[in-house]
């Protein structure tokens, strides 16, 4: 039953991977249906209901993936992400802050450096609205070839 569970996760991961949100949540639903406490289908049906901006049931499964591992940086950080969307900012900076805290203990040499990966970034600046000149001035310290 065990390969036949790992099956089922691996197809409703292919299912994510292809976009196919529908096909993830039911497979993945299938897998927590057999052993509710898995906890990477358990985080990864939170991201498929995410996908499908169905954020209340996002929220939802992530506070049951934070049942089962509350120090997992991805919790934190999918509901963060889940909050912000439904319009909750005030818990999203908590689990945004928590992402942190675990992310931290998990690996007490990470730099700074590493921050910003995955989903959740610093704001950087647009660079679309920034417009470049046509014509460069002339650059009479040049001599010009005749």
């Amino acid at each position: 039953m065990a390969g036949n569970l790992q099956a089922q996760f691996d197809d409703a991961v292919f299912a994510y991977t292809t976009g196919d949100y529908a096909a993830a949540v039911a497979g993945f639903e299938a897998v927590l249906d057999v052993e509710p406490e898995h906890f990477e289908a358990r985080l990864s049906l939170g991201m498929a209901f995410y996908r499908q901006e169905n954020y209340a049931a996002a929220i939802e499964e992530g506070h049951k993936a934070e049942a089962i591992n509350a120090n997992e940086q991805r919790v934190h950080t999918n509901l963060s992400l889940a909050y912000m969307k439904s319009g909750n900012k005030e818990t999203a900076e908590h689990h945004g802050l928590q992402a942190k805290i675990t992310g931290w203990k998990a690996d007490p040499e990470a730099s700074a450096a590493a921050e910003g990966e995955g989903d959740l970034k610093m704001a950087q600046p647009k660079l679309e609205n920034i417009k470049m000149p046509t014509k460069f001035p002339e650059q009479p310290w040049k001599k010009k070839k005749d």
